[in-house]
Protein backbone atom coordinates (compact mmCIF):
# COMPACT_ATOMS: atom_id res chain seq x y z
CA UNK A 1 0.00 0.00 0.00
CA UNK A 2 1.37 3.40 -0.96
CA UNK A 3 2.07 5.65 2.00
CA UNK A 4 -0.35 8.57 2.26
CA UNK A 5 1.27 11.95 1.81
CA UNK A 6 -0.86 15.01 2.54
CA UNK A 7 -0.83 17.54 -0.30
CA UNK A 8 1.49 20.50 0.13
CA UNK A 9 -0.21 23.84 0.66
CA UNK A 10 0.88 27.47 1.02
CA UNK A 11 1.57 26.64 4.65
CA UNK A 12 4.73 24.81 3.49
CA UNK A 13 5.56 25.98 -0.04
CA UNK A 14 4.83 29.16 -1.98
CA UNK A 15 6.01 30.98 -5.10
CA UNK A 16 8.23 33.90 -4.19
CA UNK A 17 5.94 36.26 -6.11
CA UNK A 18 3.21 35.46 -3.57
CA UNK A 19 5.44 35.26 -0.48
CA UNK A 20 5.46 37.77 2.35
CA UNK A 21 8.68 39.32 3.63
CA UNK A 22 10.36 38.57 5.98
CA UNK A 23 8.12 35.70 7.17
CA UNK A 24 6.55 33.72 4.31
CA UNK A 25 5.03 31.09 6.62
CA UNK A 26 2.91 31.18 9.76
CA UNK A 27 4.49 29.69 12.92
CA UNK A 28 3.03 26.52 14.36
CA UNK A 29 3.91 22.94 15.24
CA UNK A 30 7.52 22.45 14.19
CA UNK A 31 9.45 19.58 12.59
CA UNK A 32 13.17 19.02 13.08
CA UNK A 33 14.81 17.39 10.06
CA UNK A 34 17.73 14.96 10.49
CA UNK A 35 20.10 17.49 8.91
CA UNK A 36 22.23 18.59 11.88
CA UNK A 37 25.37 20.12 10.40
CA UNK A 38 24.71 23.57 11.81
CA UNK A 39 26.49 24.44 15.05
CA UNK A 40 24.65 24.68 18.36
CA UNK A 41 25.61 26.35 21.62
CA UNK A 42 27.70 23.37 22.76
CA UNK A 43 29.89 23.50 19.65
CA UNK A 44 30.29 27.27 19.87
CA UNK A 45 31.18 27.20 23.57
CA UNK A 46 33.92 24.64 22.91
CA UNK A 47 35.80 27.25 20.86
CA UNK A 48 36.96 28.91 24.08
CA UNK A 49 40.32 27.25 24.85
CA UNK A 50 40.45 25.28 28.11
CA UNK A 51 36.86 26.06 29.04
CA UNK A 52 34.32 23.78 30.73
CA UNK A 53 30.55 23.85 30.12
CA UNK A 54 27.99 23.15 32.86
CA UNK A 55 24.29 22.84 32.06
CA UNK A 56 21.68 23.08 34.83
CA UNK A 57 18.46 21.52 33.59
CA UNK A 58 16.16 18.52 33.66
CA UNK A 59 17.34 15.21 32.20
CA UNK A 60 15.14 15.50 29.10
CA UNK A 61 16.77 18.85 28.21
CA UNK A 62 20.22 17.53 29.04
CA UNK A 63 19.94 14.67 26.56
CA UNK A 64 20.65 16.73 23.44
CA UNK A 65 23.57 18.72 24.79
CA UNK A 66 25.15 15.65 26.42
CA UNK A 67 25.01 13.81 23.10
CA UNK A 68 26.52 16.78 21.30
CA UNK A 69 29.50 16.88 23.67
CA UNK A 70 29.96 13.11 23.39
CA UNK A 71 29.63 13.08 19.60
CA UNK A 72 32.36 15.69 19.25
CA UNK A 73 34.70 13.89 21.64
CA UNK A 74 34.58 16.62 24.29
CA UNK A 75 32.77 14.92 27.17
CA UNK A 76 35.69 15.73 29.47
CA UNK A 77 34.89 19.44 29.06
CA UNK A 78 31.21 19.06 29.82
CA UNK A 79 29.12 18.52 32.98
CA UNK A 80 25.47 18.69 33.99
CA UNK A 81 23.46 19.41 37.11
CA UNK A 82 20.09 17.68 37.01
CA UNK A 83 17.03 19.67 38.10
CA UNK A 84 14.35 17.45 39.65
CA UNK A 85 10.79 18.19 40.71
CA UNK A 86 11.65 18.81 44.35
CA UNK A 87 14.22 21.42 43.32
CA UNK A 88 11.43 23.48 41.77
CA UNK A 89 9.32 23.56 44.91
CA UNK A 90 11.79 23.67 47.80
CA UNK A 91 13.00 27.23 47.19
CA UNK A 92 16.66 26.21 47.05
CA UNK A 93 17.43 26.46 43.33
CA UNK A 94 20.26 28.94 43.90
CA UNK A 95 21.93 26.56 46.37
CA UNK A 96 21.51 23.66 43.92
CA UNK A 97 23.39 25.55 41.24
CA UNK A 98 26.10 26.93 43.50
CA UNK A 99 26.83 23.66 45.30
CA UNK A 100 26.53 21.64 42.10
CA UNK A 101 29.05 23.81 40.26
CA UNK A 102 31.34 23.80 43.27
CA UNK A 103 31.31 20.01 43.47
CA UNK A 104 32.08 19.69 39.76
CA UNK A 105 35.01 22.10 39.93
CA UNK A 106 36.47 20.46 43.04
CA UNK A 107 36.41 17.06 41.30
CA UNK A 108 38.05 18.19 38.07
CA UNK A 109 41.70 17.14 37.91
CA UNK A 110 42.56 20.17 35.82
CA UNK A 111 40.77 23.42 36.55
CA UNK A 112 39.28 25.13 33.49
CA UNK A 113 40.27 28.56 32.25
CA UNK A 114 36.61 29.56 32.15
CA UNK A 115 33.28 28.03 33.12
CA UNK A 116 30.35 28.49 30.77
CA UNK A 117 27.38 28.08 33.11
CA UNK A 118 24.09 27.53 31.26
CA UNK A 119 20.86 28.22 33.09
CA UNK A 120 17.61 27.31 31.34
CA UNK A 121 13.93 28.15 30.89
CA UNK A 122 12.89 27.00 34.37
CA UNK A 123 15.18 29.57 35.98
CA UNK A 124 13.28 32.35 34.20
CA UNK A 125 9.93 30.93 35.36
CA UNK A 126 11.12 30.69 38.97
CA UNK A 127 12.69 34.15 39.12
CA UNK A 128 15.98 32.56 40.11
CA UNK A 129 18.55 35.01 41.52
CA UNK A 130 21.14 34.57 38.76
CA UNK A 131 23.35 37.52 39.86
CA UNK A 132 23.63 36.01 43.36
CA UNK A 133 24.72 32.67 41.88
CA UNK A 134 27.51 34.21 39.82
CA UNK A 135 28.62 36.54 42.59
CA UNK A 136 28.97 33.62 45.01
CA UNK A 137 30.79 31.39 42.52
CA UNK A 138 33.26 34.13 41.63
CA UNK A 139 34.03 34.63 45.31
CA UNK A 140 34.60 30.89 45.82
CA UNK A 141 36.69 30.41 42.67
CA UNK A 142 38.57 33.62 41.99
CA UNK A 143 40.97 31.91 39.56
CA UNK A 144 38.20 30.89 37.14
CA UNK A 145 36.20 33.06 34.77
CA UNK A 146 32.45 32.46 34.92
CA UNK A 147 30.58 33.19 31.69
CA UNK A 148 26.85 33.81 31.93
CA UNK A 149 25.24 31.59 29.29
CA UNK A 150 21.67 30.50 28.60
CA UNK A 151 19.83 27.54 27.10
CA UNK A 152 16.40 29.16 27.04
CA UNK A 153 14.77 28.59 23.63
CA UNK A 154 11.40 29.79 24.92
CA UNK A 155 12.86 33.30 24.96
CA UNK A 156 14.07 33.38 21.34
CA UNK A 157 10.82 34.68 19.84
CA UNK A 158 10.95 37.89 21.82
CA UNK A 159 14.58 38.86 22.08
CA UNK A 160 18.08 37.54 21.57
CA UNK A 161 18.37 33.84 20.87
CA UNK A 162 20.53 31.58 23.08
CA UNK A 163 23.01 31.53 20.19
CA UNK A 164 23.28 35.33 20.07
CA UNK A 165 23.57 35.57 23.85
CA UNK A 166 26.37 33.02 23.89
CA UNK A 167 28.33 34.69 21.08
CA UNK A 168 28.16 37.92 23.06
CA UNK A 169 29.12 36.27 26.37
CA UNK A 170 32.08 34.43 24.81
CA UNK A 171 34.06 37.68 24.89
CA UNK A 172 33.19 38.70 28.47
CA UNK A 173 36.62 37.62 29.72
CA UNK A 174 38.33 40.32 27.66
CA UNK A 175 39.38 43.38 29.65
CA UNK A 176 40.74 46.73 28.55
CA UNK A 177 44.38 46.64 27.52
CA UNK A 178 46.76 48.94 25.74
CA UNK A 179 45.77 49.16 22.09
CA UNK A 180 47.81 47.54 19.34
CA UNK A 181 47.08 49.67 16.24
CA UNK A 182 48.23 46.81 14.00
CA UNK A 183 45.92 44.13 15.39
CA UNK A 184 42.34 43.36 14.29
CA UNK A 185 39.71 40.88 15.55
CA UNK A 186 37.23 38.76 13.62
CA UNK A 187 34.35 38.34 16.07
CA UNK A 188 31.70 35.65 16.46
CA UNK A 189 32.40 33.14 13.71
CA UNK A 190 32.18 29.39 14.21
CA UNK A 191 34.22 28.72 11.08
CA UNK A 192 37.41 30.51 10.14
CA UNK A 193 37.35 32.69 7.02
CA UNK A 194 39.04 31.23 3.95
CA UNK A 195 42.70 32.34 4.04
CA UNK A 196 42.67 33.61 0.46
CA UNK A 197 39.76 36.05 0.84
CA UNK A 198 40.45 39.67 -0.13
CA UNK A 199 39.80 41.08 3.35
CA UNK A 200 42.45 38.92 5.02
CA UNK A 201 44.78 39.58 2.10
CA UNK A 202 44.39 43.33 2.55
CA UNK A 203 45.09 43.05 6.28
CA UNK A 204 48.16 40.87 5.75
CA UNK A 205 49.52 43.19 3.04
CA UNK A 206 49.35 46.12 5.47
CA UNK A 207 51.07 44.27 8.26
CA UNK A 208 48.07 43.63 10.52
CA UNK A 209 47.78 40.68 12.87
CA UNK A 210 44.32 39.09 12.74
CA UNK A 211 42.89 37.43 15.85
CA UNK A 212 39.95 35.05 15.59
CA UNK A 213 38.58 32.79 18.33
CA UNK A 214 38.29 29.98 15.77
CA UNK A 215 42.09 29.93 15.44
CA UNK A 216 43.12 30.71 19.04
CA UNK A 217 45.17 27.81 20.43
CA UNK A 218 45.41 29.02 24.04
CA UNK A 219 43.43 31.04 26.54
CA UNK A 220 46.24 33.61 26.64
CA UNK A 221 45.98 34.09 22.89
CA UNK A 222 42.24 34.59 23.29
CA UNK A 223 42.82 37.21 26.01
CA UNK A 224 45.18 39.08 23.67
CA UNK A 225 42.17 39.91 21.49
CA UNK A 226 41.54 42.75 23.95
CA UNK A 227 44.58 44.55 22.48
CA UNK A 228 43.01 44.96 19.02
CA UNK A 229 41.79 48.37 17.90
CA UNK A 230 39.12 47.05 15.51
CA UNK A 231 36.43 44.36 15.65
CA UNK A 232 35.05 42.99 12.38
CA UNK A 233 31.89 40.88 12.17
CA UNK A 234 31.19 38.85 9.02
CA UNK A 235 28.54 36.41 10.34
CA UNK A 236 25.15 38.11 10.96
CA UNK A 237 24.20 36.28 14.20
CA UNK A 238 27.44 37.64 15.71
CA UNK A 239 26.64 41.32 15.09
CA UNK A 240 25.28 41.76 18.63
CA UNK A 241 28.51 40.28 20.02
CA UNK A 242 30.70 42.61 17.98
CA UNK A 243 28.72 45.68 18.92
CA UNK A 244 28.69 44.81 22.63
CA UNK A 245 32.43 44.11 22.79
CA UNK A 246 33.27 47.26 20.84
CA UNK A 247 31.14 49.40 23.12
CA UNK A 248 32.45 47.81 26.32
CA UNK A 249 36.13 48.12 25.41
CA UNK A 250 35.84 51.31 23.31
CA UNK A 251 37.04 49.60 20.14
CA UNK A 252 36.30 50.39 16.50
CA UNK A 253 33.65 48.24 14.82
CA UNK A 254 32.84 47.20 11.25
CA UNK A 255 29.98 44.99 10.16
CA UNK A 256 31.01 43.41 6.85
CA UNK A 257 28.65 40.44 6.34
CA UNK A 258 29.10 37.71 3.77
CA UNK A 259 27.48 38.79 0.51
CA UNK A 260 27.26 37.60 -3.10
CA UNK A 261 26.80 41.09 -4.53
CA UNK A 262 29.80 42.57 -6.34
CA UNK A 263 29.00 46.17 -5.45
CA UNK A 264 28.56 45.36 -1.77
CA UNK A 265 31.85 43.44 -1.72
CA UNK A 266 33.58 46.49 -3.22
CA UNK A 267 31.95 48.77 -0.68
CA UNK A 268 33.00 46.56 2.23
CA UNK A 269 36.61 46.44 1.04
CA UNK A 270 36.60 50.21 0.62
CA UNK A 271 35.20 50.71 4.13
CA UNK A 272 37.88 48.48 5.59
CA UNK A 273 40.59 50.27 3.63
CA UNK A 274 39.29 53.63 4.83
CA UNK A 275 39.33 52.39 8.43
CA UNK A 276 42.89 51.11 8.10
CA UNK A 277 44.12 54.25 6.35
CA UNK A 278 42.65 56.74 8.78
CA UNK A 279 43.19 57.54 12.42
CA UNK A 280 40.56 55.91 14.65
CA UNK A 281 38.07 58.51 15.80
CA UNK A 282 38.30 59.26 19.49
CA UNK A 283 35.96 60.48 22.15
CA UNK A 284 36.92 62.94 24.92
CA UNK A 285 38.37 60.11 27.02
CA UNK A 286 40.85 59.35 24.28
CA UNK A 287 39.41 55.90 23.52
CA UNK A 288 38.23 54.69 20.13
CA UNK A 289 34.60 55.48 19.41
CA UNK A 290 32.69 52.42 18.23
CA UNK A 291 29.60 54.51 17.53
CA UNK A 292 31.28 55.80 14.38
CA UNK A 293 30.91 52.40 12.68
CA UNK A 294 29.45 52.41 9.17
CA UNK A 295 28.10 49.66 6.97
CA UNK A 296 27.33 49.40 3.27
CA UNK A 297 23.65 49.43 4.11
CA UNK A 298 23.98 53.03 5.29
CA UNK A 299 24.90 56.17 3.37
CA UNK A 300 28.54 55.90 2.36
CA UNK A 301 30.30 58.59 0.38
CA UNK A 302 30.98 57.91 -3.34
CA UNK A 303 34.69 58.36 -2.63
CA UNK A 304 34.57 55.41 -0.23
CA UNK A 305 32.53 53.28 -2.62
CA UNK A 306 35.02 53.78 -5.44
CA UNK A 307 38.35 53.75 -3.61
CA UNK A 308 40.23 50.50 -3.10
CA UNK A 309 43.66 49.27 -4.07
CA UNK A 310 42.35 45.72 -4.64
CA UNK A 311 41.92 44.80 -8.36
CA UNK A 312 38.17 44.30 -8.05
CA UNK A 313 37.57 44.61 -11.81
CA UNK A 314 39.85 41.65 -12.46
CA UNK A 315 38.23 39.71 -9.63
CA UNK A 316 34.80 40.32 -11.14
CA UNK A 317 36.00 39.06 -14.52
CA UNK A 318 37.34 35.92 -12.91
CA UNK A 319 34.07 35.34 -11.02
CA UNK A 320 32.08 35.82 -14.25
CA UNK A 321 34.25 33.25 -16.02
CA UNK A 322 33.94 30.71 -13.18
CA UNK A 323 30.18 31.21 -12.90
CA UNK A 324 29.79 30.59 -16.65
CA UNK A 325 32.04 27.54 -16.49
CA UNK A 326 29.99 26.13 -13.62
CA UNK A 327 26.64 26.90 -15.31
CA UNK A 328 27.77 25.16 -18.48
CA UNK A 329 28.82 22.07 -16.52
CA UNK A 330 25.42 21.78 -14.81
CA UNK A 331 23.69 22.19 -18.20
CA UNK A 332 20.27 22.99 -16.79
CA UNK A 333 20.35 20.71 -13.76
CA UNK A 334 17.94 22.15 -11.16
CA UNK A 335 19.45 23.71 -8.03
CA UNK A 336 17.93 23.98 -4.55
CA UNK A 337 19.46 26.10 -1.75
CA UNK A 338 18.76 26.11 1.97
CA UNK A 339 19.21 28.94 4.42
CA UNK A 340 21.37 26.84 6.75
CA UNK A 341 24.10 26.83 4.10
CA UNK A 342 24.61 30.59 3.79
CA UNK A 343 23.41 33.60 5.80
CA UNK A 344 21.97 35.23 2.65
CA UNK A 345 20.16 32.48 0.82
CA UNK A 346 18.26 34.92 -1.41
CA UNK A 347 21.48 36.67 -2.36
CA UNK A 348 23.00 33.39 -3.51
CA UNK A 349 19.82 32.51 -5.42
CA UNK A 350 19.95 35.89 -7.13
CA UNK A 351 23.61 35.48 -8.10
CA UNK A 352 23.01 32.07 -9.65
CA UNK A 353 19.74 32.95 -11.40
CA UNK A 354 21.24 36.12 -12.87
CA UNK A 355 24.00 33.97 -14.37
CA UNK A 356 21.73 31.42 -16.00
CA UNK A 357 21.54 28.70 -13.36
CA UNK A 358 18.25 26.87 -13.00
CA UNK A 359 17.50 27.56 -9.35
CA UNK A 360 14.09 26.05 -8.60
CA UNK A 361 13.71 26.25 -4.83
CA UNK A 362 14.88 28.03 -1.70
CA UNK A 363 14.41 26.40 1.71
CA UNK A 364 13.92 29.05 4.38
CA UNK A 365 11.45 29.65 7.19
CA UNK A 366 12.17 33.39 7.27
CA UNK A 367 14.50 35.95 5.72
CA UNK A 368 16.82 38.49 7.27
CA UNK A 369 16.14 42.19 6.83
CA UNK A 370 19.40 42.43 4.88
CA UNK A 371 17.86 40.37 2.06
CA UNK A 372 14.97 42.66 1.18
CA UNK A 373 16.56 43.99 -2.02
CA UNK A 374 17.28 40.44 -3.19
CA UNK A 375 13.71 39.43 -2.33
CA UNK A 376 12.27 42.24 -4.47
CA UNK A 377 14.63 41.36 -7.35
CA UNK A 378 13.60 37.70 -7.22
CA UNK A 379 9.91 38.57 -7.17
CA UNK A 380 10.41 40.57 -10.36
CA UNK A 381 12.91 38.39 -12.23
CA UNK A 382 12.16 34.88 -10.92
CA UNK A 383 8.51 34.97 -9.80
CA UNK A 384 8.07 31.19 -10.04
CA UNK A 385 10.98 30.39 -7.73
CA UNK A 386 9.45 28.44 -4.86
CA UNK A 387 10.13 29.05 -1.20
CA UNK A 388 9.73 26.01 1.03
CA UNK A 389 9.59 25.80 4.81
CA UNK A 390 11.92 23.46 6.67
CA UNK A 391 10.27 23.25 10.09
CA UNK A 392 6.56 22.96 9.18
CA UNK A 393 5.26 19.63 10.49
CA UNK A 394 4.18 18.45 7.02
CA UNK A 395 7.81 18.54 5.89
CA UNK A 396 8.26 15.19 7.62
CA UNK A 397 6.40 13.65 4.64
CA UNK A 398 7.63 16.04 1.97
CA UNK A 399 7.59 14.27 -1.45
CA UNK A 400 11.10 13.11 -2.32
CA UNK A 401 10.39 12.15 -5.93
CA UNK A 402 11.31 14.19 -8.99
CA UNK A 403 14.20 14.92 -11.31
CA UNK A 404 17.77 14.91 -9.95
CA UNK A 405 18.64 18.09 -8.07
CA UNK A 406 21.92 19.66 -7.05
CA UNK A 407 21.53 20.95 -3.51
CA UNK A 408 23.45 23.67 -1.70
CA UNK A 409 23.12 22.86 1.98
CA UNK A 410 22.24 19.79 3.98
CA UNK A 411 18.53 20.42 4.38
CA UNK A 412 18.04 20.88 0.65
CA UNK A 413 20.00 17.66 0.11
CA UNK A 414 17.86 15.81 2.64
CA UNK A 415 14.52 16.98 1.31
CA UNK A 416 15.51 16.10 -2.27
CA UNK A 417 17.34 12.90 -1.28
CA UNK A 418 20.26 13.82 -3.49
CA UNK A 419 23.92 12.89 -3.20
CA UNK A 420 24.87 15.82 -5.41
CA UNK A 421 25.15 18.51 -2.77
CA UNK A 422 27.42 21.21 -1.42
CA UNK A 423 28.02 20.17 2.18
CA UNK A 424 28.35 23.47 4.01
CA UNK A 425 26.76 25.43 6.86
CA UNK A 426 26.89 29.03 8.10
CA UNK A 427 28.63 30.29 4.97
CA UNK A 428 31.41 27.72 5.16
CA UNK A 429 34.02 30.43 5.75
CA UNK A 430 33.53 31.71 2.18
CA UNK A 431 33.94 35.45 1.86
CA UNK A 432 34.13 38.13 -0.83
CA UNK A 433 35.12 37.42 -4.42
CA UNK A 434 37.16 34.47 -3.20
CA UNK A 435 33.94 33.19 -1.63
CA UNK A 436 32.09 33.30 -4.96
CA UNK A 437 34.97 31.46 -6.62
CA UNK A 438 34.94 28.94 -3.78
CA UNK A 439 31.20 28.42 -4.16
CA UNK A 440 31.63 27.72 -7.87
CA UNK A 441 34.31 25.15 -7.09
CA UNK A 442 32.09 23.44 -4.51
CA UNK A 443 29.14 23.34 -6.91
CA UNK A 444 31.27 21.71 -9.60
CA UNK A 445 32.58 19.17 -7.10
CA UNK A 446 29.00 18.40 -6.00
CA UNK A 447 27.95 17.86 -9.60
CA UNK A 448 30.84 15.52 -10.40
CA UNK A 449 30.89 13.52 -7.16
CA UNK A 450 28.01 12.06 -5.16
CA UNK A 451 28.14 12.08 -1.35
CA UNK A 452 26.65 9.71 1.22
CA UNK A 453 23.88 12.08 2.27
CA UNK A 454 22.34 9.79 4.87
CA UNK A 455 25.66 9.45 6.69
CA UNK A 456 26.82 13.06 6.43
CA UNK A 457 23.76 15.09 7.40
CA UNK A 458 23.27 13.38 10.77
CA UNK A 459 26.71 14.52 12.00
CA UNK A 460 26.35 17.51 14.29
CA UNK A 461 28.47 20.62 13.92
CA UNK A 462 30.03 20.46 10.44
CA UNK A 463 33.69 21.32 10.81
CA UNK A 464 33.96 19.84 14.32
CA UNK A 465 35.51 16.49 15.10
CA UNK A 466 32.77 13.85 15.03
CA UNK A 467 32.93 10.52 16.84
CA UNK A 468 29.91 9.13 14.94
Amino acid sequence: MEKYRPPLTEKEIISIKDAAFPAPFQPGLEYNSPAHGTWNIVHTGMLLPGSHQIYVCADNCNRGVVLTAAEMGAADRFSTIAVEEDDITNGQMEELVIEGVSEILHKLKQKPTAVLLFTVCIHHFMGCDIPYIYRTLRERFPDQWFIEAYMDPIMQKGGLTPDQKLRRAMYDCLEKKERNPKQVNIIGNDLALQPDCEMLGLLRARGYTVKDLTTCESFEEYLSMAESFLNIVTYPPAKVAGEALSKRLDMEFLYLPQTFDYDEIDCQLALLQEKLSGTPETNPSGQADSSAAKTCGEQVSPAVNNSTDIPTALLRERCEAELERTRALLDGMPVAIDAAAVPRVLGLARLLLSHGFRVIRVYADSFSAEEQADFVWLQEHAPDLTVCATIHHNMRVFPREGEPVLAIGQKAAYFHQTGHFVNMVEGGGLYGYAGILGMCERIREAFLTQKDTKDLVIRKGLGCVSCI
